[in-house]
C-alpha cells in the first residue's frame, strides 16, 4: 500500500514531483530574464556607443550559446550530485555577469559579461541540469512536466520586457541591469533548495524499458539519430530567435513606441508559455518527434505572416500566433532523448541537445543584427529564419519515416 506522498504502483510520480517542477520553473524564469534587458534597450545601447545592432545582438546570441555550452558541463555534474548545486550557483554567476556587463564600457565587458558568467556559469546552470532533472520524477506525464519547467523562458520573457521597459526610460539599461542582478541573486539560491531531494528510482518494468546502451534507434546509428537532432534544433532555433530578440527594434522601426514593442514581446512568450501546457499534452499522446513536426510546421507559418503585416493590431496577432506556433518545440527535444536514449545518459545528452539549439538562438539573433544591417530592413531576415525552419522539418521528417515502435510508457498517459 502507498502512503501519502509516495508513488503509485505503476508510477514514480509524487506530490513532491509537482514542487520540483515549480521551483525549477521559478529559477529559469528569473535566470533568463537578463538577456531581456538588451532586447529592450537594443537600440539605447546601440546609440550610446555607436554601434551597428549586431554588437548588443551578439552578446544575447553569447548569452544563449554561453547557457548551452555549460549546460553540457553543468548537466554532467548534476547527474553525479544533483541539480541543486548548480541552480544555487547561477544566481551569484548572473548577478556577477550583470555587473560585469554595466559596470564596463565597452564591447567585451558586455559580450563577455553575457556569454561567460550570465550564460555558461549562470543560465548553463539552469535550464539543462533543471530539465534533467524533472524527467527524473515523472513518467506517465513527463511532457507535460518538461513543458511547464521549459516555460520559463518564456514566463521571463511575458514579464520582465515591459518592467525592463519602464526601468530603462527612467534609469537607464545600466541600473536597470544591475537591479536585475542583484534580485536573482537573492531569489535563485533559496529556491535551489526546494529541489534537493534526489529523484525516485524508476520502476522495475520501466528500467526493462529502458534503450539499451549502444544499440540501434530508428534502425539506424544511434550516433547518427542524435546528429539528426541537434541538426534538427538549430534549424527551429534560428526561425524562433529572430522576432524573439529583434521585435521592439523592428516595431520601432515600423514607427511605433519601443513599450509597443516590448508589450508584443511580453504578448509572444505569454502565448507560449499558456500553449506549452497544451503542446505536453500533446507530446504525452503523440511522442515528442511528432509534436515537433507539428509545431515546426506552425512555427514557420507564423514567422511568415511577420514579412506580411505593419499595422500595430496585425502585429499584436502575429506575436500572439507565433507564441502559440513556436511554445512546445524545445520542451519536446529533452523529451525526445528520453524515449530514443538510456535514462543513464539523460544529463549529457539533453545538455548536447540544448547547446545546439542555444546555437541557434544565437545564430538566430547575430543574423538577424546582420541582415538587418546589410539590408536596413527585417524582412529579409525573417525570410532566412523561414529557410532554417524548413531545414527543421526536413530533418524531423526524415526521423518520423524511420519511427517504427509507438512512444516509450510515458506518453501512453
Amino acid at each position: 500500500m502507498s502512503t501519502p506522498g509516495s508513488a503509485k504502483a505503476d508510477s514514480i510520480e509524487t506530490p513532491y514531483g509537482w514542487t520540483v517542477a515549480s521551483a525549477s520553473v521559478a529559477i529559469m524564469s528569473i535566470g533568463f530574464g537578463a538577456p531581456y534587458v538588451i532586447t529592450v534597450g537594443l537600440k539605447d545601447i546601440a546609440a550610446e556607443h555607436d554601434w551597428p545592432r549586431w554588437i548588443p545582438s551578439l552578446a544575447v546570441s553569447a548569452a544563449y550559446l554561453g547557457a548551452g555550452l555549460g549546460g553540457i558541463l553543468m548537466g554532467w555534474w548534476a547527474d553525479r550530485h544533483g541539480a541543486w548545486r548548480p541552480a544555487a550557483l547561477a544566481g551569484i554567476m548572473i548577478l556577477c555577469g550583470c555587473l560585469v556587463a554595466a559596470l564596463g564600457n565597452g564591447a567585451v565587458s558586455l559580450i563577455l559579461g553575457y556569454g561567460l558568467l550570465i550564460g555558461f556559469l549562470g543560465n548553463g546552470a539552469t535550464f539543462t541540469p533543471l530539465v534533467a532533472n524533472t524527467t527524473r520524477w515523472f513518467d506517465k506525464r513527463r511532457g507535460m512536466a518538461v513543458s511547464i519547467v521549459t516555460s520559463g523562458q518564456s514566463v521571463a520573457g511575458a514579464l520582465f520586457p515591459t518592467i525592463f521597459t519602464h526601468s530603462i526610460e527612467h534609469f537607464g539599461w545600466r541600473t536597470t541591469l544591475i537591479g536585475f542582478g542583484c534580485f536573482a541573486a537573492v531569489t535563485i539560491a533559496p529556491l535551489a533548495l526546494l529541489i534537493r531531494r534526489p529523484p525516485p528510482v524508476p520502476l522495475a518494468h520501466q528500467t526493462a524499458a529502458d534503450p539499451v546502451k549502444g544499440a540501434r534507434v530508428l534502425g539506424l546509428p544511434g550516433t547518427l539519430v542524435f546528429g539528426v537532432l541537434c541538426a534538427a534544433i538549430i534549424g527551429c532555433c534560428v526561425a524562433m530567435a529572430m522576432p524573439m530578440v529583434h521585435i521592439v527594434a523592428f516595431c520601432s522601426d515600423l514607427g511605433f513606441q519601443a513599450a509597443r514593442g516590448a508589450e508584443m514581446l511580453s504578448l509572444l512568450l505569454a502565448c507560449a508559455f499558456m500553449a506549452r501546457l497544451f503542446w505536453g499534452r500533446m507530446a504525452d499522446r503523440l511522442g515528442a518527434l511528432t509534436t515537433i513536426m507539428i509545431g515546426s510546421a506552425a512555427q514557420a507559418l507564423a514567422l511568415s505572416l511577420f514579412t506580411m503585416v505593419d499595422g500595430l493590431i496585425g502585429l499584436y496577432v502575429v506575436a500572439a500566433t507565433f507564441g502559440l506556433a513556436f511554445g512546445g518545440i524545445v520542451p519536446c527535444y529533452p523529451l525526445a532523448v528520453r524515449d530514443l536514449f538510456p535514462v543513464a545518459d539523460a544529463g549529457w545528452r539533453i545538455g548536447v541537445v540544448m547547446f545546439f539549439g542555444t546555437i541557434g538562438m544565437a545564430l538566430g539573433g547575430w543574423v538577424g543584427g546582420i541582415v538587418f544591417d546589410l539590408a536596413a530592413s527585417y524582412r529579409p531576415a525573417f525570410l532566412v529564419g523561414i529557410g532554417f525552419n524548413l531545414f527543421n522539418l526536413v530533418c524531423i521528417g526524415f526521423l518520423l519515416t524511420r519511427q517504427r515502435r509507438p512512444p516509450v510508457a510515458y506518453a501512453a498517459a
